[in-house]
């Protein structure tokens, strides 16, 4: 016997005709750098992309090469998303935030064809310009200024192109679709390459009720950046759901993003806890000097990764009505692998362990599977206390870097990826990350977790940010130092520290030997704490 269903391949394509056919009449918002919204339909969006598709095919585009992107979330970008895939590339999205050696290293390790640049980050563009040449610069009047002459015109090539002509190059589920280059923090950043297929199972996974419960009547705002891991897969969502999309551009001060939110107030949204931390702390301090000055959007319920959520900051959030969930996973997941969601088995858990398992980084999503394994390589039993790396793999998992050899040290003989983190699982599958293998603490013999000491001090109420790092010592190995960033006319002794990590449950020797305030926490390009950045900054 054989299956009767058809062979029909997964694609991008389809979500994309979808929503410009189905969802035509609904909108996309995009806050311009004077601080004005353009609005879109998705109908416009539609023929704008395809349009894309044209220009690029138009211009000499062969299926396969690489089209990078240096943009900030705004329409055009998502019009990249689905225009350089349908034209038979592969979206290269650069990392604005990084430093201009390491943008022009990576585009050249893409060889990277083509580019589309925001007007406004032409400058940043000139000074990565020599490290890698592009055969065609193609400028977005994002500012609305006219673009340099020696640039092509994003707005003029779609004018000329022809979307009603246009056919989609043919392809297999598995091609190439984009890549995403990792953080880099310990070696050179390595591609990562997703599929057609890759990328829409992603997305189904994704919309389901208890990952982002995405649906067509939300109104998204999507504060990680597109270039971050395809903006953790969520604009394919909004697309295949046909949602309200609101795009911040370059404004994500807090007060930027509060404003915004009473223009256009989110249901949803998404971003990194730096992001929200600022956020709570700016709108907080204002209730005591400007009451009326904006409204929290009661009901928003946000999808939070990138580092480990205190639960002070998921209390914090909920005390306005607004739900913060926690998600995990990396470049190379897509980056979706497990969300923390509320469980049936612990409908009556109380309020405490709600919290208390929110601060998780929660149970495996569907078509992934995880395992923990210990430094003998067995597997850790689901106790949630004995730790291990964690090991993933599955569908939207990638299987290798581009062009980066298959090696040991990120894969295993078997197949799954070595993710570098370390955890612990329960009962329930609920994954708890207390560190990376390189930032976790050994002193005397004994393993203490940076991550947990990290949240535990930014529940006190004068810390705005905590970051832990170990430091050498001769008797014990290693033993934690903590860094700190007060809250603004806040302060506290060591003393009262150490007492209020005592009350969290640590052990007095688990307590950091020492305390540096600092005036802010290094971060990556992506919003992690640097704890590289602090390890050069204290080394003993």
């Amino acid at each position: 016997m054989i299956s009767t269903m058809m062979d029909v391949p997964l694609s991008l394509n389809h979500l994309l005709e979808r929503a410009g056919t189905i969802f035509g009449g609904n909108p996309i918002v995009s806050r311009l750098p004077d601080k004005s919204l353009r609005r879109h339909s998705y109908a416009q969006y539609h023929r704008r992309t395809r349009a894309l598709a044209s220009a690029l095919q138009r211009l000499g585009l062969r299926k396969g090469e690489r089209v990078a992107t240096l943009c900030w979330n705004h329409h055009a970008h998502l019009e990249a998303y689905f225009g350089i895939p349908a034209a038979g590339g592969v979206m290269h999205t650069l990392n604005l935030r990084l430093s201009p050696d390491e943008i022009g290293w990576i585009a050249a390790d893409a060889e990277d064809r083509f580019l589309i640049v925001d007007d406004i980050l032409l400058p940043l563009y000139r000074q990565f310009a020599q490290a890698h040449a592009f055969e065609r610069v193609i400028v977005f009047p994002f500012s609305g200024a006219p673009v340099p002459g020696e640039f092509d015109d994003y707005e003029a090539l779609l004018a000329e192109a022809d979307p009603d002509g246009f056919v989609y190059a043919p392809h297999a589920e598995t091609d190439p679709t984009s890549m995403c280059y990792t953080s880099g923090t310990t070696g050179r950043p390595k591609g990562v390459v997703y599929s057609h297929r890759s990328t829409v199972l992603h997305t189904l996974v994704g919309c389901l009720g208890d990952i982002w419960d995405l649906k067509g009547s939300d109104v998204l705002l999507p504060v990680t950046p597109m270039f971050h891991a395809n903006c953790w897969g969520m604009p394919y969502g909004a697309v295949m759901m046909g949602a309200k999309i609101v795009f911040p551009g370059p404004h994500l001060h807090p007060d930027d993003l509060l404003d915004l939110m009473q223009l256009e107030p989110p249901t949803m949204s998404l971003g990194v806890p730096t992001i929200w931390m600022g956020l709570i702390q700016t709108f907080e301090a204002a209730q005591a000097t400007e009451p009326g000055r904006w409204k929290m959007p009661t009901g928003m319920r946000s999808l939070v990764g990138g580092s480990a959520v205190p639960e002070s900051l998921i209390r914090a959030f909920a005390r306005h009505g607004i739900t913060l969930g926690q998600g995990w996973g990396m470049t190379e997941t897509s980056p979706l692998a497990t969300v923390s969601y509320p469980r049936a088995e612990l409908k009556d858990a109380g309020e405490d362990e709600a919290f208390r398992r929110a601060a998780m980084a929660g149970s495996p999503v569907p078509l992934v599977d995880i395992r923990i394994r210990d430094d003998d390589g067995h597997e850790a039993p689901h106790d949630g206390r004995m730790p291990g790396e964690v090991q993933v793999r599955g569908p939207f998992i990638t299987g290798s870097y581009h062009q980066v050899p298959v090696s040991g040290d990120k894969f295993t003989a078997d197949g799954w990826l070595r993710t570098g983190d370390v955890a612990t699982m329960d009962e329930l599958a609920y994954l708890r990350i207390t560190d990376r293998t390189k930032d976790l603490i050994k002193s005397g013999g004994e393993w203490i977790s940076s991550v947990d000491l990290e949240n535990a001090l930014m529940a006190h109420p004068a810390i705005a940010e905590a970051a832990v790092i170990a430091i050498p010592d001769p008797k014990w190995s290693e033993r934690p130092l903590a860094c700190i960033v007060w809250k603004q006319g806040q302060a506290a002794d060591a003393q009262s520290l150490g007492v209020h990590l005592l009350q969290h449950g640590f052990a007095k020797w688990q307590l950091p030997d020492r305390f540096e305030v600092i005036d802010a926490i290094p971060r990556t390009s992506t919003g992690k704490f640097w704890k590289l950045k602090l390890r050069e900054r204290f080394p003993s």
